[in-house]
């Protein structure tokens, strides 16, 4: 069984990604900068009605990402978006299955919990000047290319 977890490069719309760095206590990547995001739980989804008669949810990816950013920066922001997926071995020797999406951002004050130590917006090539987990660069990158089509 994998953990699942997502990322989430919020932009906004003068050019700037929020990343965020880690807790010194994180069990994978400790002190490392990155983009806000967090694990799928089964409280994501359990209280709500289920969406169909079958007793499933739809959504409930979506539900963790809100949570997940509410809860680490306090913001609030528009429909995620898919990026992409990774897969890796944390330090424990749990499997985990990451699914990283975009989402504009739409207001809140920047707040940390206790996941997160730092944070600060920055452009696609100020990134590259910060000690992120490996590949979050190359994401926000990604993310700037995908926004410079959509706005031609």
């Amino acid at each position: 069984m994998h953990r699942i977890a997502t990322t989430t490069i919020i932009y906004r719309d003068d050019g700037k990604y929020l990343i965020t760095r880690r807790s010194l206590e994180k069990k994978a990547f400790p002190g490392k900068w990155t983009v806000p995001g967090g694990g799928l739980s089964i409280d994501d989804y359990i209280a709500m009605p289920p969406t169909t008669a079958a007793g499933q949810w739809y959504n409930a990816l979506e539900s963790c990402i809100r949570r997940e950013i509410k809860e680490e920066v306090g913001l609030e922001i528009g429909k995620p978006e898919y990026l992409l997926d990774l897969t890796f071995i944390r330090p424990d020797q749990v499997p985990v299955l990451v699914l990283s999406y975009h989402a504009r951002y739409l207001s809140g004050e920047v707040k940390h919990d206790e996941d997160t130590i730092d944070s600060t917006w920055v452009t696609a090539e100020e990134a590259k000047a910060f000690d992120l987990i490996e590949g979050i660069v190359e994401e926000i990158e990604m993310v700037d290319q995908l926004l410079k089509k959509s706005f031609k």
